[in-house]
C-alpha cells in the first residue's frame, strides 16, 4: 500500500547517523523532505546527497528538515555523512520498516539478475505532517532543486 497525497507521516522511529534515533512524527511543526536512496557511497546516491547538502540552507530557510534513508547501517551512514559533510541525518532502515511503509522496495534488474532494491523516491510533508508531493523513480539531476521549488510553493 502506497502513501497517498494527504496521508500522515508514519509514526516510526529509526536509528540515524550521529548516534541518535529520530521519530518522524516528532518533526511535526516544520515541513519534512524524506528521500530514499539505494546505497551509501555510490555515484548517484552521492550526487543526490550532495545536491540536498548544497541546498540545505535553503530548505531550512523555507522551514523544512531533510532526511535521507537507505538500508545501510548507521556506521556506513556516519562514514558517508562525514565524508561528504551532509548536515542532515541519514536514517538506517536495515529491516526495511520505513521502506515498506513508503512502498519503495521494488524489483530491479542488474546484468539480467533480478533483485529487490530501494527505488529512489522523495516525499514532501507539510508542517502538519501530511504528504503534499511524492516523486518516484527519481532521476538525480536537478531533483533537489525541484523538491525545493515544491516546498516553497506549499
Amino acid at each position: 500500500m502506497s502513501l497517498q497525497i494527504g496521508d500522515k507521516i508514519p509514526d516510526l522511529t529509526l536509528p540515524a547517523s550521529g548516534g541518535r534515533n529520530i521519530a518522524l512524527r516528532s518533526l511535526k511543526g516544520k515541513a519534512l523532505v524524506v528521500y530514499f536512496y539505494p546505497k551509501d557511497n555510490t555515484p548517484g546516491c552521492t550526487q543526490e546527497g550532495q545536491d540536498f547538502r548544497d541546498l540545505y540552507a535553503d530548505f531550512r530557510k523555507a522551514g523544512a528538515e531533510v532526511l535521507g534513508v537507505s538500508r545501510d547501517s548507521v556506521k556506513s551512514h556516519d562514514n558517508f555523512a562525514a565524508k561528504f559533510e551532509f548536515p542532515f541525518a541519514l536514517l538506517s532502515d536495515a529491516d526495511e520498516t520505513l521502506c515498506q511503509a513508503f512502498d519503495v522496495i521494488k524489483e530491479k534488474s542488474l546484468y539480467g539478475r533480478k533483485y529487490l532494491g530501494v527505488e529512489r523516491s522523495t516525499f514532501l510533508f507539510d508542517s502538519q505532517g501530511a504528504l503534499r508531493q511524492q516523486w518516484r523513480a527519481v532521476k538525480v539531476k536537478n531533483h533537489a532543486a525541484e523538491v525545493l521549488a515544491a516546498l516553497r510553493a506549499l
